[in-house]
């Protein structure tokens, strides 16, 4: 059962835009963020486009967007390590709600579109938000969490 808000109406996610990228396949895309990735473009739908106002190139930002996946798997065998575990603790798109987060930095705006790197899915996803990062989250440096797929 879905849980609604205060006011009793069910909760409404709104697409703002898509991501396009040089992966049509799974296969193709990587298993996470690479900062040194090929270029990836945000792009934006007209109505959202005045939401960029104050976001500059050399910015990192939070982007989140939806991945299609397997809504009713919760454990699976990683990718990476080949270790059986819940959805919860793998960076994979089947998940209850396949919402995919990333971290990268703002290489140029153009128009109603945002140029970054290296982001981890597929050509056509659909985006739902983009935030300023804050500490704790990043772009590059560290090791990766773990990550998990199809």
């Amino acid at each position: 059962m879905a849980a609604a808000s205060p006011d009793g109406s069910p909760p409404v996610l709104r697409v703002i835009g898509r991501i396009e990228t040089p992966y049509r396949s799974l296969d193709a895309c990587p298993r996470n963020i690479d900062p040194a990735g090929p270029p990836c473009r945000l792009v934006l739908e007209p109505q959202y486009v005045d939401g960029l106002l104050g976001l500059q190139p050399g910015r990192e930002i939070l982007v989140l967007y939806w991945l299609e996946g397997d809504r009713q798997r919760l454990q699976q065998t990683s990718r990476k390590t080949g270790e059986f575990a819940g959805v919860f603790a793998l960076r994979t798109p089947n998940r209850p709600n396949p919402v995919g987060a990333g971290v990268v930095r703002i290489q140029s705006i153009e128009g109603e579109s945002v140029v970054v790197r290296g982001l981890d899915c597929l050509d056509g996803t659909r985006l739902l938000d983009i935030k300023p990062a804050i500490r704790g989250e990043r772009a590059s440096g560290g090791e990766p969490p773990e990550e998990g797929g199809p």
